[in-house]
């Protein structure tokens, strides 16, 4: 940090102004309901069952704020954490600036978290939170790789296409979220990466386009992201699975 000065405040950035139409129609996927709750408020309660998380700024629908923030009421959160809800803009990328906008001043450590990996475990928020305490810019929780990968010449849906090349797999990561930074660098990235058409997904790409450094530590399988229906359902299974053995 450039001015030691100042408290080492850590907040989590939360983008749900997105529709999830890979998971059909609807409402939009943050407000699908697993195990009887919003998915975003399992989102929300993830970061917020960090001891060091005293913030959470959720970005909303441009038009849904309001909705979004009676939602969370309904769902309480811990008492030593509070949210914001903000307006999102029309890219994943807008949002995450209009919620980085939001920030107190004494914020210095900044999560960025999909609402669609409502499962987290706190024990990969804390080591994404202390591996930026220690000095990291930017900091990815990530899983190697099951499957072999390859790339190929994208061609017509559902026609075969040609392999370019296979990468080492050993060398590949999934990254999922939170995602960490010094706030002061994701500022920055956000200021000065200009991307066009839908924008920056992946923020932590962002800040490797500064010269940054970026660095993984290990993700946790119940991270996965709640994009497709079959998804849905893997993740009711971990959180009934969870319910029996914690009475969570």
């Amino acid at each position: 940090m450039s001015d030691q000065s100042r408290p080492y405040r850590t907040a989590a950035v939360i983008p749900a102004a997105g529709r999830g139409v890979r998971l059909g129609p609807g409402a939009p996927k943050a407000l699908r309901a697993l195990g009887g709750t919003p998915m975003l408020s399992h989102a929300v309660r993830a970061m917020a069952a960090s001891r060091h998380v005293s913030l959470v700024v959720v970005v909303a629908p441009p038009d849904g704020a309001p909705e979004v923030r009676h939602l969370l009421d309904e769902h309480a959160l811990p008492e030593r954490t509070d949210f914001l809800v903000v307006p999102g803009g029309g890219t994943r990328q807008e949002s995450v600036r209009l919620g980085l906008d939001a920030l107190p001043e004494d914020v210095a450590v900044v999560l960025v978290h999909d609402a669609a990996r409502p499962l987290v475990p706190v024990d990969t928020v804390d080591a994404v939170i202390e591996a930026v305490r220690d000095g990291a810019p930017a900091v990815v929780p990530a899983l190697p790789l099951a499957d072999t990968v390859k790339e190929v010449e994208p061609g017509a849906p559902g026609e075969p296409e040609p392999v370019l090349s296979t990468p080492v797999r050993a060398r590949l990561r999934a990254v999922q979220t939170p995602q960490g930074f010094d706030r002061d660098t994701l500022m920055r990235a956000h200021e000065e990466v200009a991307l066009s058409g839908e924008g920056a997904t992946d923020d932590a790409g962002m800040v490797e386009r500064l010269g940054a450094p970026v660095v993984v530590v290990p993700g946790h399988e119940e991270a996965f992201k709640v994009t497709r229906p079959l998804d849905l359902v893997l993740a009711e299974a971990v959180l009934a699975r969870r319910r029996a053995n914690d009475g969570f």
